[in-house]
């Protein structure tokens, strides 16, 4: 009996160490401690590596894609030093264009005033030597018993039944050292229509006779206006010299 009881504490005691050594035990970690600060160190270092790292990939994967910060950088220093080169460029190329507008300017307006200086020289030769003409004219014995003749007779229309004459008048022989002194009159043959009239100016009672008066030794410029109706067409112009009532010359002109 008391050897029964002997081999069963003995299978127990077995079993214990069996569960508490065999395969069933429980695990068990072996741990080396270490200070806190030794821990700390190991966290920073290991966050500081961590951190490079991903600056490194970060870095790699902008120049891989070709967005890299200094060559993007660089880049736009270079397109801005590019603008203000072009902007520079472009304002020196504006001033020039604006000088070279104003020496086109300045010598298109001169080149106007020579122009307009021309025409008035061939103008004025034109009229001398009509004037010439007319002298010659009238040297020859062309002016008429009286001395007197009315030449260049220009009848021009001026719009709205306006017209202006120009005409020379002038006196030769044995009076031509004796002053004139007279009025000048126009008859011109209007059309109004079906009808056609004979209209004079400076007609009677007229408050504008006294343009029509003429005191001249050698010869004179005459110009002036006269108005009609503006439905009216004018065919024809005669231009008479008066003296005393008597007409002392005449000249005439179609239009």
């Amino acid at each position: 009996m008391f050897g029964s009881f002997a081999s069963s504490r003995l299978a127990l005691t077995l079993r214990r160490l069996r569960g508490r050594f065999g395969i069933s035990a429980p695990r068990v970690a072996v741990r080396t401690h270490l200070p806190w600060y030794w821990r700390a160190l190991s966290v920073v270092v290991l966050a500081g590596a961590s951190l490079a790292l991903a600056g490194w990939i970060y870095d790699a994967g902008q120049r891989f894609a070709g967005f890299h910060q200094g060559a993007s950088e660089h880049e736009i220093a270079g397109m801005r030093e590019r603008i203000a080169q072009l902007e520079s460029d472009l304002e020196s190329a504006r001033k020039v264009a604006n000088a070279s507008e104003s020496r086109l300017r300045i010598e298109s307006t001169s080149q106007e005033q020579l122009t307009r200086q021309i025409r008035t020289l061939e103008e004025e030769n034109s009229r001398l030597k009509s004037d010439l003409a007319t002298f010659e004219s009238l040297a020859g014995g062309l002016a008429g018993d009286s001395g007197l003749a009315i030449s260049r007779l220009q009848i021009l229309p001026g719009g709205g039944g306006q017209y202006r004459y120009r005409l020379l008048v002038a006196q030769t022989g044995d009076k031509k050292d004796r002053e004139f002194n007279g009025t000048i009159q126009l008859i011109a043959t209007v059309q109004r229509g079906k009808e056609t009239v004979m209209m004079q100016f400076p007609a009677a009672g007229d408050s504008a006779a006294g343009q029509y008066q003429v005191n001249f030794r050698y010869f004179r410029r005459l110009e002036g206006t006269f108005k009609v109706a503006a439905e009216a067409r004018i065919q024809r112009v005669e231009v008479r010299l008066i003296q005393d009532g008597v007409v002392k010359a005449s000249q005439s002109v179609a239009l």
